[in-house]
């Protein structure tokens, strides 16, 4: 399996990822929304569906594309052993600015 970083690399895949989180779309609807012609929308939904990203599903004439929840789950595996490190941050920074705040306060209030 490709990369998840790889695939999710390209704008208008990401941007085709986006709007199948909505749910099943068939190739025009993504046209449409992705605002790219057919083919490149084929392109890379073909390069979504060799990475395991998505599914099709005949319906008639058309196909239908789906989400596949598996790789969002290892990239979400991937961020979360580094969420430790910006949540840690995120938390000091946020004191810092509190510890700002009622500093500020009391010398507005002594004056």
């Amino acid at each position: 399996m490709p990369d998840v970083f790889q695939v999710l690399a390209d704008p208008t895949r990401r941007r085709i990822v986006d709007a199948l989180r909505a749910g099943e779309r068939s190739v025009n609807e993504l046209v449409q929304v992705v605002d790219i012609g057919q083919p490149g929308v084929s392109r890379q939904l073909a390069i979504l569906q060799d990475a395991d990203f998505v599914t099709v599903r005949p319906e008639g004439r058309r196909r239908l594309y789906a989400l596949r929840p598996e790789p969002f789950r290892e990239l979400s595996e991937f961020v979360t052993g580094y969420r430790a490190i910006w949540e840690g941050r995120l938390d000091r920074f946020g004191a810092a600015l509190e510890k700002r705040r009622r500093d500020k306060n009391r010398k507005e209030k002594s004056r």
